[in-house]
């Protein structure tokens, strides 16, 4: 690729993802604001509907998030009654994310918010679900320690 193609926006994998990634999320916006939570929070729940009483740490590995942004997150969600942190009676040093009973029944309200945001995505189901695959295995060759920038 000629140096001056490699430096433009459109042929940049970092900001197609971050483009893409913003759209989507726009998408959920009106859907979360009915419920009253952010995206961040959304998923942070999917995650504990998928496993409660989760150590934070774990939560943060399965979301890729630092401590520094997902401190703050769950103080919100704890402040909104979604969520409560405990230390974990088997290893005090760990600090337990669980449930409430109004963060679990909040997950009945979720249900149906995957399918209205599939429905204003004008992609065939199978292409999508071809993307989704993609993904998840493009992010797991970033996670491994795969290629290295001194590598490269």
């Amino acid at each position: 690729m000629e140096t001056n193609a490699q430096l433009e926006l459109d042929n940049q994998v970092c900001f197609a993802l971050y483009a893409c990634a913003r759209e989507v999320t726009k998408l959920y916006r009106p859907f979360l604001d009915e419920l009253g939570i952010t995206y961040t929070q959304y998923v942070t729940l999917l995650a504990l509907w998928e496993k409660d009483g989760v150590p934070v740490k774990e939560l943060g590995g399965r979301l890729y998030l630092d401590s520094g942004t997902l401190t703050p997150l769950l103080k919100k969600l704890e402040g909104s009654g979604l969520i409560h942190r405990e230390r974990d009676p088997q290893d005090e040093r760990s600090v337990l994310v669980r449930l409430t009973d109004k963060g679990r029944e909040m997950k009945m309200s979720a249900v149906p918010i995957p399918e209205r945001v599939f429905c204003q995505i004008n992609m065939p189901h199978e292409e999508l679900a071809q993307l989704l695959g993609q993904l998840h295995k493009l992010t797991s060759s970033l996670h491994a320690d795969g290629c290295h920038a001194e590598d490269c």
